[in-house]
């Protein structure tokens, strides 16, 4: 029976898993990816708007991630400390673009043509772009709280370590992402903005 899929039907939680990886069963690292890359890329187009730039950061957090897994000293949660990675990897990309002023704003308004594959094509036409679009206008800070609390569901604690924030920020800044949001958006939010799909972590 193959490994990796008899360790997922045993249910090893994430800090056995993360000692047989760091003990050498390299591969069961694609566990970890695979569990967590949804909340990463959605993040990390929140961040960038473009899926290309967002998967190369993705690649850079996995490896990171990889590379100082012995590190991970376990004083918050596994995800907390990826979605920390990721951030900081999609903001010093960001900072790199805008280097570039006309790259950036080529990047930007190609975001959407960068998108459109068949899979995503799909999605737009069952939310419409309008709700991307809301959720892109929305000011960096409200667009990561909201989408770590509504769309990620992690905690007020957890939000706030992943963003180096305190918790009457995440609090008042997802009040304002909230008001800033037309309702009948925020409903189908959680099931169908910013769509990962299998393939991605296969490529």
């Amino acid at each position: 029976m193959d490994t990796f899929k008899g360790l997922r039907s045993q249910q090893f939680s994430e800090i056995e898993l993360i000692s047989l990886i760091v003990s050498g069963q390299k591969r069961l690292f694609e566990y970890l990816m695979q569990e967590y890359s949804k909340r990463l890329y959605r993040i990390g187009m929140s961040i960038l708007h473009r899926d290309v730039d967002v998967e190369d950061m993705m690649q850079n957090t996995y490896l990171k991630a990889y590379e100082h897994l012995n590190e991970f000293e376990q004083k918050s949660l596994l995800g907390t400390w990826l979605t920390r990675i990721m951030i900081n990897e999609c903001l010093l990309q960001k900072k790199r673009n805008r280097r570039f002023n006309s790259e950036c704003t080529e990047s930007y308004s190609n975001s959407r043509a960068d998108m459109q594959t068949p899979e995503n094509i799909l999605v737009s036409k069952e939310l419409g772009l309008q709700l991307e679009d809301a959720i892109s206008r929305l000011p960096e800070q409200y667009r990561l709280v909201f989408v770590l609390r509504e769309v990620e569901n992690l905690s007020v604690k957890e939000t706030g370590e992943a963003l180096s924030i305190g918790v009457s920020n995440v609090k008042a800044s997802l009040r304002r992402a909230k008001t800033m949001l037309r309702k009948d958006l925020i409903e189908y939010l959680s099931d169908h903005l910013f769509k990962f799909y299998r393939s991605r972590c296969d490529k």
